[in-house]
């Protein structure tokens, strides 16, 4: 059973940094995709990064290219999401998500953490 478990989310000034862990287990996870969403109240949830888990091949929504960096630590089994420059708009809840193949839709992802919550006080 693939279990995924966020940590990191707090509350930042505009403008300041933010880093989301997401330990993995359960899985072989060399084969899967593992990425980050968002979402905000009343919005749809929104991938922000996706990584393959050797860390090959990374994709960015453009609202965020240049502030975050999705990396992968393989001997921990971990994901890391750096967030820079954050803007009032970033404020939302953030999920890591893994699949065994790579989407830009949350439907797509069978596997989910249980989210943590990133603050923006402007």
């Amino acid at each position: 059973q693939v279990q995924l478990v966020e940590s990191g989310g707090g509350l930042v000034q505009a403008g300041g940094s933010l880093r989301l862990s997401c330990a993995a287990s359960g899985g072989t996870f060399s084969s899967y995709v593992m990425a980050w969403f968002r979402q905000a109240p009343g919005k749809e949830r929104e991938l922000l990064a996706r990584v393959c888990w050797r860390g090959l091949t990374t994709y960015y929504a453009d609202s965020v290219k240049g502030r975050f960096t999705i990396t992968t630590d393989n001997a921990k089994n971990a994901m890391y999401l750096q967030m820079n420059r954050r803007k009032p708009e970033d404020m939302a809840v953030y999920y890591c998500a893994a699949a065994l193949r790579g989407s830009e839709y949350a439907r797509n992802y069978p596997y989910w953490g249980q989210g943590t919550q990133g603050t923006v006080a402007s």
